[in-house]
């Protein structure tokens, strides 16, 4: 392994990263990094959706109640739909911007540049398989719901769970994806292979 160097450690790549963003989709082939930067735009639109969609929901709830007594038929029913949906379409986004929050004291306390990188590794190496695990779990419980000759449902307006388990299980998919890339820069990183935009740096000077 190359001899590592604080400087060359991987860092979070984000939108807000720099006033020109490298995201960690820059690092891979085209072919795949562009259907993942589309799969993260997608996430933003239901994000933004299914947030104002809630928010105005909520608004509306309390004045037909209140105002003039009345209620929204069994709004509870989709915009639970709506909700999870949005929920783990911001998760996806997290994982797009290696933003999830995990309480590794090891980063505090480790000061070494070797064991920063393997203390990486190690936490995005378990992430994957947590979230590959999580992943497979959605698929025995669909498989489990569709083993029964009629699907569990919603009460009132019989929307299927299948739906937004459904929904659930290709969000742990794309957070795998996510997750797998940041893996694959670190190793790179380890490695002292060089990156797209040390690359792209280099040929702008």
């Amino acid at each position: 392994m190359a001899e590592i160097h604080e400087e060359d450690l991987p860092r979070i790549i984000d939108d807000e990263d720099t006033a020109n963003p490298q995201k960690v989709t820059d690092e891979l082939p085209v072919v795949i990094g562009y259907p993942m930067k589309l799969i993260a735009f997608v996430c933003r639109q239901i994000v933004m959706a299914c947030g104002f969609l809630m928010a105005f929901t909520f608004g509306a709830v309390v004045v037909i109640r209140y105002g003039f007594g009345g209620d929204l038929f069994a709004y509870e029913e989709w915009l639970l739909a709506f909700s999870i949906v949005g929920f783990f379409a911001g998760a996806v986004l997290a994982s797009a911007r290696n933003l999830h929050i995990n309480a590794d004291i090891l980063g505090i306390v480790i000061k070494d540049p070797k064991l920063i990188w393997w203390r990486g590794f190690v936490v995005l190496l378990i992430e994957l398989l947590v979230i590959l695990f999580l992943f497979y779990a959605c698929y025995v419980s669909l498989a489990d719901d569709f083993s029964f000759p009629r699907l569990r449902a919603t009460p009132v307006l019989r929307i299927p769970f299948v739906s937004w388990r459904i929904a659930i299980m290709v969000a742990f998919g794309f957070m795998a994806m996510f997750t797998a890339a940041y893996l694959y820069v670190h190793i790179r990183k380890g490695m002292g292979l060089p990156l797209k935009s040390e690359a792209n740096k280099e040929a702008a000077k």
